[in-house]
C-alpha cells in the first residue's frame, strides 16, 4: 500500500485535480481524518460547506496564507471575503509575474 501524502497545512493554497472543481484554486481550512483536507474559496465553495478532498486529488501551490492561517488558529473559522480576497491576490500575483516572464527575458529577434 502507498504511503499517504503529508497534509497541506492550513492557510494553504490548493488546485483541485480532479472531480467537479477541477481546477479550482481554494484554500485549505481544516484536515480530516489522515488524508482529507476541507477546501473553500468564497464563491464557489463557500466557508460554511466547505469540499472536502481527498489529498491526492489536489495539487499543493506554493503560497500560504498567513491571514487565513492565523484567523482559523484563533478562531476557528474564516469569512468567504477574506477567502476570495486571498484567492484573488493570488491569481493576480500569477498573472503578473507570467506577463513579466513573457515579456523581460525571452529576445525577440529585434535588432
Amino acid at each position: 500500500m502507498s504511503v499517504p501524502r503529508e497534509l497541506p497545512p492550513l492557510g494553504s493554497l490548493v488546485e483541485v485535480m480532479q472531480g467537479r472543481d477541477a481546477g479550482l484554486v481554494a484554500v485549505v481550512i481544516g484536515h480530516l481524518e489522515d488524508r482529507f483536507i476541507l477546501v473553500a474559496d468564497g464563491s464557489v465553495r463557500r466557508a460554511d460547506k466547505p469540499k472536502k478532498k481527498n489529498v491526492l486529488h489536489v495539487r499543493r501551490l506554493s503560497h500560504i496564507a498567513g491571514e487565513v492561517a492565523e484567523k482559523l488558529r484563533i478562531d476557528g473559522k474564516v469569512t468567504n471575503a477574506l477567502l476570495r480576497h486571498t484567492v484573488r491576490m493570488f491569481l493576480e500575483e500569477r498573472l503578473a509575474a507570467a506577463n513579466q516572464r513573457d515579456q523581460g527575458g525571452a529576445f525577440h529577434g529585434e535588432g
